[in-house]
């Protein structure tokens, strides 16, 4: 899986070290992205989802179910991509 969150879909991004003397080379910025497991309702089971810090706040905002309806709807994740536990 590559390193993007299933909720919202940021992604790494590219940019520069900017050293003191003003000298440019090319770096990545990788996503705050954690593994996060959570009590989905209405299907009665765990599931596992790699999320970022924003993604848990949408999460907790607007709901997991409607947070992830969301993000298939985006295309960001899939329900097949969803990890279900046990």
């Amino acid at each position: 899986m590559s390193k993007m969150c299933q909720v919202t879909g940021k992604r790494a991004m590219i940019g520069n070290n900017v050293s003191h003397s003003k000298r440019r080379t090319k770096r990545q910025f990788d996503v705050n992205l954690f593994s996060k497991k959570f009590y989905y309702v209405e299907e009665d089971c765990w599931i596992r989802l790699n999320i970022c810090a924003n993604g848990l706040r949408y999460i907790n905002k607007v709901g997991l179910d409607a947070a992830l309806k969301s993000a298939v709807a985006k295309g960001y994740c899939d329900w097949k991509d969803i990890k279900v536990i046990g």
